[in-house]
C-alpha cells in the first residue's frame, strides 16, 4: 500500500463527483445492498480526518463521520475484503460510538477501492445491525463491484480532467489569438517598415507599411517566401546583402540610405538590420526595420542653409557695418589731435552717438552668433513621408 500522503492526494482527485455518476453509484449500492441482504450500504471515500459517503443506502440524512470512529478506516489498510460479523464482539470494533450506541452496528463487509496507482481511497461498505455473514459468492461480487465503483469514479474524474484541460486549452488559445491580435494590429499600425527574413534572406514575415512600400516604390508583392534581394531596390542589393551578412553573424547594423537620389521621388530610410536568436543562442534570421527621415533630413538640410546665411549676416554686421563706425571713431580721435581743435557740444554729441552704434553693432553681432549656435543645436524629429 502507498504512504499516507499520497494516498491523500489521490482522494483528493476525487471529491467532486458529478450528478450522473452519483446516481450510478446509488444504483450499485442497491444492488450490492440487495445481493448481501442488508439494510445499509456505502460508498465512501477516506481522507485524513473524515469519512465521506458518495452513495449511500439505509443512512437517511447523513453524509459523513469521523474516520477514526469507522470501520472503513481499517479497510483501507488492507487490500482484500473486511468481513467482520460481529462487532460488539471484536475488539477492534467494539468501542466504536456506532457499535456501542445506536444504531448497535454488528455487522460489517468492506472492499477497499484501490486506484491504478495503489491507492486505496475509500470502500464499497455493506452493514446491518444483527450478526451475519457473506457467502463466497457474495465477496466475490462485492469485490467485483467495488472496481466498478472504483471505474466510474475515476472515469469521471478522467471527464472532468479532460474538460478542465479542454477548457485551459480554450483559454489558451483565445488569449494567445488575442495577444496575436493585438500584436498584429499594433505591427500594421506604425509607419515604420518591419520585414523578418531568415538566413537564406527568404522573407518570414512583414508588417503593412512594408507591404505598401514595396508595392509604391518597386511594383511588386511582397509575400512570406519570397527572396528579399528580387524584390527591394536593385541599385542597393549589395550594400543590402552586406549588411544582412553582417547581422547573421551576431551584429547590429544601422545605416542611412538616400533611395532614388537625384529624382523626384527621392527620400531617405533609417534602416536597422538586428540579427534573431533563438533559445539556444543562435541567429536564424534577421529583423530590418525601417524608418523613413526625409523630412528629418531635410529640415537639417534647411538648418545648415538658414545656419549659413546667419553666419553670412553676422560677417556684415562685423565687418561691413563696423567698418564705417571705426572710420567715425578714428577721425574723431585725428580731430582731437588737431592743434586748432576747440571741443564744443556737438562733438560730444558726435562722439557719444558713434559709440552707442559702434555697442550697437557689437550687440547685434553677438546674438547673431548665439543664434547661429542654438540652431545647430536643434535637430527636428519629425518623419517625413518616402
Amino acid at each position: 500500500m502507498s504512504n499516507e500522503f499520497e494516498r491523500l492526494r489521490a482522494v483528493n482527485r476525487f471529491n467532486n463527483l458529478d450528478a450522473g455518476i452519483k446516481t450510478d453509484l446509488n444504483e450499485l449500492v442497491e444492488l450490492i445492498a440487495g445481493i448481501c441482504k442488508v439494510p445499509v450500504a456505502l460508498v465512501t471515500l477516506v481522507d485524513d480526518k473524515m469519512q465521506w459517503f458518495k452513495a449511500s443506502l439505509g443512512v437517511g440524512d447523513l453524509t459523513c463521520n469521523e474516520r477514526e470512529l469507522s470501520f472503513c478506516n481499517e479497510t483501507i489498510s488492507q487490500t482484500d475484503v473486511l468481513v467482520v460479523p460481529d462487532a460488539s464482539k471484536d475488539d477492534r470494533f467494539a468501542d466504536l460510538p456506532v457499535v456501542k450506541n445506536e444504531p448497535h452496528i454488528k455487522f460489517y463487509a468492506g472492499a477497499p477501492l484501490v486506484t491504478f496507482d495503489g491507492h486505496a481511497v475509500g470502500t464499497l461498505c455493506v452493514l446491518d445491525v444483527k450478526p451475519s455473514k457473506l457467502t463466497d459468492l457474495q465477496i466475490r461480487t462485492l469485490k467485483t463491484l467495488s472496481r466498478q465503483v472504483l471505474n466510474l469514479i475515476e472515469l469521471n474524474w478522467s471527464m472532468q480532467s479532460l474538460l478542465e484541460q479542454s477548457l485551459l486549452n480554450q483559454q489558451h488559445n483565445k488569449a494567445f489569438e488575442d495577444s496575436e491580435l493585438k500584436l498584429k494590429a499594433i505591427f500594421d499600425s506604425t509607419k515604420d517598415i518591419h520585414i523578418l527574413i531568415g538566413r537564406k534572406m527568404e522573407v518570414l514575415a512583414f508588417n503593412k507599411a512594408a507591404y505598401n512600400y514595396i508595392k509604391n516604390k518597386y511594383e511588386k508583392d511582397l509575400r512570406v517566401g519570397a527572396h528579399l534581394l528580387n524584390i527591394t531596390n536593385q541599385l542597393l542589393t549589395t550594400q543590402t546583402a552586406n549588411q544582412i551578412k553582417e547581422a547573421l553573424d551576431g551584429k547590429v547594423v544601422e545605416v542611412e540610405w538616400q533611395i532614388n537620389h537625384d529624382s523626384p521621388t527621392s527620400c531617405w530610410l533609417s534602416i536597422s538590420f538586428r540579427p534573431v536568436f533563438n533559445n539556444d543562442g543562435i541567429v536564424t534570421g534577421v529583423a530590418i526595420n525601417a524608418a523613413d527621415i526625409t523630412t528629418q533630413k531635410l529640415h537639417a538640410m534647411q538648418i545648415e542653409e538658414q545656419n549659413a546665411a546667419l553666419q553670412r549676416i553676422a560677417t556684415i554686421q562685423s565687418h561691413e557695418l563696423r567698418r564705417p563706425v571705426a572710420s567715425l571713431l578714428g577721425l574723431l580721435e585725428v580731430i582731437k589731435l588737431d592743434e586748432s581743435y576747440t571741443e564744443n557740444v556737438f562733438y560730444r554729441m558726435i562722439e557719444t552717438t558713434v559709440h552707442e552704434l559702434d555697442n550697437k553693432i557689437k550687440t547685434i553681432v553677438h546674438e547673431s552668433e548665439s543664434t547661429i549656435k542654438e540652431t545647430r543645436e536643434i535637430i527636428p524629429e519629425t518623419k517625413g513621408s518616402c
